[in-house]
């Protein structure tokens, strides 16, 4: 999908009294979501029937991680995660940190708008589940705090 008219649908969205929008064309599928930020979802097209997909190999076996033990923090859209305002700065959180609710502890960019996500609730910074620069979908643990 041209990127102008992306940008035209998700102006409209943002503008009006619609909460969510979603446009069905031949390259794809566009799904637009406003919330607390707009969140912006793209699915190509899958291959025609007649097109043959080349197939997969088989996943091995995965051992089941442990779940995190205390608060798990979230990523509320889809994006670009950061630990620090900028590059070379210090990070806003490192393991091991006490914070209170309301402190940043990391910046996600979404179409060039960062987005300061702040914790929750108060504790202990005891895991961060995502590299600096890594993209992030929405509902992907970020933290985890005790």
């Amino acid at each position: 999908m041209d990127l102008r008219k992306l940008k035209t649908l998700i102006d409209l969205v943002s503008e009006s009294n619609v909460s969510e929008l979603e446009i069905t064309e031949p390259e794809g599928k566009v799904r637009i979501v406003k919330g607390g930020g707009t969140m912006v979802q793209y699915v190509a097209q899958q291959p025609s029937p007649a097109m043959p997909v080349p197939a997969m190999p088989a996943a091995p076996e995965a051992v089941p991680d442990a779940a995190p033990v205390g608060h798990t923090v979230k990523s509320p859209m889809v994006g670009t995660f950061y630990r620090s305002a900028s590059p070379g700065a210090k990070s806003f959180v490192a393991v091991g940190d006490t914070i209170k609710a309301g402190e940043t502890l990391c910046i996600i960019e979404a179409m060039k708008i960062l987005n300061e996500i702040e914790a929750d609730v108060s504790g202990t910074v005891a895991q961060i589940l995502c590299e600096n620069g890594q993209a992030v979908e929405y509902g992907q643990p970020l933290f985890v705090l005790v």
